[in-house]
C-alpha cells in the first residue's frame, strides 16, 4: 500500500523538483530522490496523486526542454544582481497574480453556490466542435 505524504512532504518533494539539478527528470529519479526527505520511496502513482507535485513535474519538465542551452555566465557582480533582483521582482510580480487568481476563483466558487449550481456542472467538458459542417448548413 502507498503512503500517504503529508503537507509538508508534499512540499519538500515540490521543492526539490523545482530545483531539479541536471536536464534530465523523470518519475523514477523523482521516486529515489524522495527517499531522502520523506524516509520511503514513494511509487509514481502515489506522486502522481498529488496535483502539486504533478504541477511542478510538468512545469520543470516544460522549462528543462526550453532551456536547450546553459545561461548566460555572468562576468560581473553588479550584473548578477541586477538580474537577481529582476527575477526576485518577476517572481513577487506572479505570485500576486496567482493571488489574484485565487481571490476571483473564491468568488465564482461563491456565486456559483449561491444559484445553485453544483461540481459536476461546472467540471462539465467543452462541447465538442464539428469542423466537417459548413457556414450554409443548418442542424
Amino acid at each position: 500500500m502507498a503512503k500517504h505524504l503529508s503537507e509538508s512532504d508534499v512540499s519538500a518533494i515540490v521543492n526539490m523538483i523545482n530545483g531539479w539539478p541536471t536536464r534530465r527528470i523523470s518519475w523514477n529519479k523523482i521516486c529515489e530522490s524522495a527517499e531522502a526527505l520523506i524516509g520511503k520511496i514513494p511509487t509514481r502513482q502515489s506522486l502522481n496523486s498529488y496535483k502539486d507535485i504533478v504541477f511542478a513535474y510538468t512545469a520543470k519538465k516544460k522549462n528543462l526542454a526550453l532551456a536547450i542551452s546553459e545561461p548566460k555566465k555572468v562576468t560581473s557582480l553588479d550584473v548578477a544582481s541586477q538580474r537577481i533582483s529582476n527575477l526576485e521582482s518577476k517572481i513577487a510580480q506572479l505570485k500576486e497574480e496567482n493571488n489574484s487568481y485565487k481571490e476571483m476563483f473564491v468568488l465564482w466558487q461563491y456565486n456559483a453556490y449561491r444559484m445553485g449550481l453544483k461540481a459536476h456542472d461546472l467540471n462539465a467538458p467543452l462541447p465538442k466542435i464539428d469542423r466537417e459542417r459548413t457556414d450554409g448548413e443548418k442542424r
